[in-house]
Order: C-alpha cells, then sequence, then structure tokens
C-alpha cells in the first residue's frame, strides 16, 4: 500500500480521508506571520498550538482527516531553521488528525540568510535531507516540497536556485513539489524550469491559480500537464507585500497594496474546469494565516477552516459540481501527490 509521511511517520495514504492540501498551521494567530516563531514550545509556542487544535476540531465532522502544513522556512509558522516542526507533531497528536509538512523557502525578501548565502547544491541537500532524514537534525521529515515561491511579475536569481534545488530534492527522492505564484504571475516560467530540471509536471501543484485574474491562462497551465490549486478560497479580502514592512514605519497616511478575489469567481471557474474534464488536476484549500481572517470576517473570520465545507461546497454544487467531483479534488488528487516511493 503506498504511503504517506505524516509528521508522526508513515500512513497508508487510503487513511488520508479528505486532505486541505495547502495551510499554515503556527500562523493563525493575530498580527503578522509570527516570522519570530519560537524555536521550542514557550508561551508564543504554545499560543499557536492551541489555537490550531481548536481550529481544527470541527474538520473531521467534513471527513478532513489530513493537512498539509507548506510553511517556508522563517515565514507564516516556520522559523528560520524549522526548530519549531515539532509543534506541528503536537498539533496532531492532539486533534487525531495527520499533518503533513512540507519543505521549501519564500520570496526572497523574506528568506532567512543561511538560505540566501547557500549555493544550489546546499539548498538541494538541505531540501533532500528535509525529506530523507528530519528538518533541523528531528526524526521529523517533510512529506512534500513546498511552497517554493516566485515573486509577483518576476523570478529572482535566488528564487530560480530555490527552485532548481527543489526540482532536484524532488528527483532524489520522488516527492511532490508545490509551487507558490503570486498571484498567479510566472506559472509557466515556473513550469519551464522545471522541465529543465527533468521534473515529472504529473508530481508538480501550480499554486495559487485562484488568485491570476484570466481562467484562459489557468487552462495554458494546465495544458502544460501539472496540477493547479485554488487553495487560497474564502480569502476573498487581503493585503499583500512583497517585502518585509520597515524597522521604522513614519506616522501617518501611507499606501498599501490590496486585493480581491471574490468566491462567487473561484467556485465559477472550477464549475468550468470541471465540466471541461479537469477534475483530476484541481487540488482546495484555503490558505489561512491570522493577518488575513480580520479582513474576510465572513468567511475564515466566521468559519475558520469549516468555510470551504460549508459555504464553498454549497456554491459549487450549486454550480453543478457533484459529490464525486469534490472527493477527487480533496481525496484523490491529494492522495496521489502526497504517495511516496
Amino acid at each position: 500500500m503506498p504511503s504517506a509521511q505524516t509528521v508522526l511517520g508513515p500512513v497508508d495514504v487510503a487513511d488520508l480521508g479528505r486532505v486541505l492540501h495547502h495551510e499554515h498551521l503556527l500562523s493563525l494567530t493575530p498580527g503578522g506571520w509570527c516570522c519570530s516563531c519560537a524555536a521550542a514550545p514557550t508561551d508564543v509556542g504554545r499560543a499557536q498550538v492551541e489555537l490550531a487544535v481548536s481550529s481544527l476540531v470541527r474538520l473531521r465532522d467534513f471527513g478532513v482527516r489530513t493537512v498539509v502544513d507548506l510553511s517556508p522556512y522563517g515565514v507564516v509558522g516556520r522559523d528560520a531553521h524549522g526548530a519549531n516542526i515539532k509543534l506541528l507533531a503536537d498539533i496532531s497528536l492532539r486533534t487525531d488528525i495527520h499533518v503533513i509538512s512540507g519543505t521549501a523557502t519564500y520570496l526572497e525578501a523574506f528568506s532567512p540568510s543561511w538560505a540566501l548565502q547557500a549555493d544550489i547544491d546546499e539548498m538541494t541537500k538541505r531540501f533532500t535531507a528535509d525529506l530523507a532524514q528530519g528538518i533541523d537534525g528531528t526524526s521529523i521529515r517533510a512529506g512534500i516540497l513546498g511552497e517554493q515561491a516566485t515573486s509577483l511579475g518576476a523570478i529572482t536569481p535566488f528564487e530560480e536556485r530555490c527552485l532548481r534545488a527543489s526540482a532536484r530534492a524532488h528527483r532524489a527522492t520522488g516527492a511532490a513539489l508545490i509551487t507558490h505564484t503570486t498571484h498567479g504571475t510566472m506559472a509557466l516560467e515556473q513550469i519551464a524550469i522545471l522541465e529543465e530540471e527533468g521534473v515529472s509536471l504529473d508530481r508538480v501543484v501550480i499554486g495559487h491559480m485562484d488568485t491570476h485574474p484570466e481562467l484562459g491562462y489557468v487552462r495554458s497551465v494546465l495544458d502544460c500537464g501539472v496540477n493547479v490549486a485554488f487553495d487560497t478560497i474564502g480569502k476573498q479580502f487581503w493585503d499583500f507585500r512583497v517585502a518585509p514592512l520597515p524597522d521604522e514605519m513614519p506616522e501617518g497616511e501611507f499606501t498599501k497594496d490590496a486585493y480581491y478575489r471574490a468566491d462567487v469567481t473561484r467556485a465559477d471557474r472550477i464549475a468550468e474546469l470541471v465540466a471541461l474534464g479537469f477534475t483530476d488536476r484541481i487540488l482546495l484549500a484555503q490558505d489561512m494565516t491570522g493577518s488575513e481572517v480580520y479582513l474576510n470576517p465572513d468567511t475564515h473570520g466566521q468559519l475558520g477552516y469549516a468555510y470551504l465545507f460549508t459555504d464553498f461546497v454549497q456554491m459549487l454544487r450549486q454550480r453543478g459540481v457533484n459529490d464525486r467531483d469534490l472527493d477527487v479534488m480533496l481525496v484523490d488528487n491529494p492522495a496521489r501527490l502526497l504517495s511516496l516511493p
């Protein structure tokens, strides 16, 4: 029986149930992305665990047995070296939900200094060791690569180096690879790099394609043979940053970038892609973090992780997406990608 690697060890993929394939369990605390997360279960770590446990409690009612935490080094709940990976094991034990960890770096501006200084061979070695041995000297192994990130309308040399390293770790281990696109941009460029590195494209998920403004572009990505993620469901409003805020913010008025993507648009597009026969290459998640929950009081703020399985599933059913389609996107597709050789 094929197995998937969770933070508590391998499990049969048949036991994964429904899967939220792109989440950040240690970034649910209000405020910023917890970039200075504790490396051990201090008060901050305990608060992160308690909030994650309380947030996950309803998921089993909807058949969810697995959550994939795709937090890159240094942001969205993962500390610079990954020592707080132990907190994910605590969450899994307390909720009886499988937690699978990714391994990746994020946008260059947010990445830790060790990653910025590493060459491609060092990054490949790090990702491969995270999958084969354990993260930051622990026995807790990653079960997938990602979310490996590229910038808004650009891929920096650092981001290309890390994407290539992730591709080489994929070839060494067979683990699937999930990317982060910033507002859906650079997806085709990501695919071109991965093809150059000999990646099996059916083992690739191009992330955040529900944020791209054009469905035709999403179709062109699917035509390459990859999987795509509609993984920011419920995140209709958010502020986005392509660099950290300055240490000293000047007082007074300032301009910020914000984004809006209606869930009805997400539902329309998923229904159209399902009707076109792409069901077996779509994955669903919410990418929920505390820094954005307050901006979405009617979705994440009201229902948390349950939102996808209540309101959003109802939208899909109203558009002709049936229960079998939902099982393919939430059970079969993640199980295929999380299966390890």
